[in-house]
């Protein structure tokens, strides 16, 4: 056997040293990955599976005709696990409590405290360093990404809406029947709940009808945009001094709550309202039992219901009731951030998995899929007039295929359409209009331990006792212990919490 001289085999040793050395770290920066879940390559063009947990705000979910285009078209297998918006509360707590996920889940509830609880726990993927790599995503706005952050950190992808929704819908041949004009002012919308309710409206002859419909649910019911008209602060006040004080502290919110109180002790306000679901409340209104409504963007789902019901129904929106300090207020839904599309880490174990996920939501906001979410398929579904116009060619085949979609697009502001039905346009219109004097909530931004913990407990003893002063169940006396209990079962440390992370935003 040949010898090798020293000097040859020190330097051969060196190299297999280095040869050996290279090949631990690669095994050890392998077996990282592994752990951290980066070891897989992202593919943007791979076909991806996706199963979706997502809110259903329809009566049935939709037909598999769209999801094929919207497959397609994402280069995508999708499982919808649809919610009802009903239940979605007790469900969605239920999932996040047992760990029983799917790929994505649609969190609309931001200010639940479970949900905030399990978003803050590190359950969900930070998707914020992500967003920027995508064409659709990156557009996010800085105001909504901070809107939808908690403690600084993104657990999903903001469904991104309107500032601010929220208005009437009045049913304008009840006003043109009865000679009057759409309501500007407090009292005259509440003359007209008491023409609507006293003075037979349809012409029937019958004393059939109520001013206000109504659910029970104060956020979306007509409370929570009657409290605007009357100027109560977005959830809570902050002054110069960074002092937080609770909207149903303040005198706005008492005055609305007597307002409704009177609107209930006269009739003029749906007597169920307190057991009446969203769906009921559509209903009532579309078989011409009530003839106000809250909520501009459901004019023509209501429209459609009433085909063959109520043919000769007319609803004009309003979206400005002026407050008695002479402006116009409307409250925001979460500074235009709708919930999150979050990944739980339990399900999408890697990097690339959740790049995937996130190259498919961005696909989801395509001009393509957006239309196909909002309209369905062109020529089957709706078409574009000559002033590329939007018009739904067949209600009950656009509600069965395509409707239920609509709730889970993840951006309504991307893409603006022109309808060509004038009320639905000027509903259109007019919710643009309602940024210009919308209030925020200032609580949205920042966290809070408490309200996380026991927030959704809390804001029940308030809900609670707000429904039982509006059916007369309890007095302002009462009311007001009420609100003290709050404060001890630990509203005053939410406060505190609050005045502090405002204080450290500010800084």
């Amino acid at each position: 056997m040949k010898k090798i001289k020293k000097k040859k085999f020190a330097k051969l040793a060196a190299v297999n040293v280095l040869v050996a050395s290279q090949l631990l770290l690669a095994a050890c920066s392998n077996q990282n990955e592994q752990a951290s879940g980066n070891s897989e390559v992202y593919n943007p063009e791979s076909k991806v599976e996706v199963n979706w947990t997502a809110i259903l705000h329809t009566a049935s979910p939709p037909t598999d005709v769209v999801l094929k285009e919207i497959e397609e078209a994402t280069n995508a297998t999708i499982q919808f696990n649809w919610v009802p918006d009903a239940s979605k509360e007790e469900r969605i707590t239920a999932a996040l409590a047992s760990g029983e996920l799917s790929d994505m889940v649609s969190l609309t509830m931001l200010t639940n405290s479970s949900v905030r609880q399990s978003l803050k726990s590190g359950m969900f993927w930070d998707v914020e360093k992500y967003l920027d790599d995508y064409d659709n995503l990156k557009l996010i706005s800085e105001d909504i990404r901070t809107s939808a952050s908690i403690d600084g950190k993104l657990y999903g992808v903001p469904f991104q809406k309107d500032i601010a929704r929220s208005g009437l819908l009045i049913r304008k041949d009840w006003l043109d029947n009865l000679g009057l004009k759409v309501p500007t002012t407090l009292d005259e919308l509440y003359e007209v709940a008491r023409a609507f309710t006293e003075d037979d409206p349809d012409g029937n002859g019958k004393d059939d009808t109520v001013g206000f419909g109504d659910r029970s649910d104060l956020r979306y019911s007509s409370f929570k945009t009657l409290s605007s008209y009357f100027g109560t602060p977005n959830g809570w006040a902050v002054d110069e001094n960074g002092k937080f004080t609770p909207e149903f502290t303040t005198q706005a919110y008492k005055d609305t709550m007597n307002f409704s109180r009177k609107l209930y002790e006269n009739g003029y306000l749906d007597q169920d309202f307190a057991v009446t679901a969203k769906t009921d409340q559509q209903q009532k209104f579309a078989q011409g039992k009530t003839g106000i409504y809250t909520g501009l963007v459901d004019i023509k789902n209501l429209k459609t219901m009433a085909q063959g019901v109520q043919d000769e129904m007319e609803i004009v929106p309003v979206n400005k009731i002026k407050s008695p300090d002479g402006k116009y207020h409307i409250w925001s839904e979460n500074s235009g951030v709708g919930g999150l599309m979050a990944f739980p880490k339990s399900e999408v174990k890697t990097e690339a998995e959740l790049k995937r996920l996130l190259q498919f939501v961005n696909d989801l906001i395509d001009e393509e899929v957006f239309m196909l979410m909002t309209g369905g398929i062109e020529g089957t579904h709706y078409e574009l007039d000559e002033n590329g116009a939007f018009k739904i060619l067949d209600d009950d085949l656009w509600q069965k295929d395509v409707q239920p979609f609509s709730s889970s697009r993840p951006s309504e502001i991307t893409h603006s359409l022109k309808d060509s039905d004038p009320s639905k346009q000027l509903v259109n219109e007019l919710i643009k209009e309602n940024a210009e004097f919308a209030d925020l909530d200032p609580t949205i931004p920042l966290d809070s331990q408490t309200a996380n913990e026991r927030g959704t407990e809390l804001q029940k003893i308030i809900i609670d006792a707000t429904i039982k002063y509006i059916m007369g169940e309890i007095d302002e006396k009462g009311f007001d212990a009420e609100v003290e209990k709050w404060k001890n079962s630990g509203g005053d440390a939410m406060t505190k919490e609050y005045e502090e992370a405002y204080k450290k935003a500010q800084n």
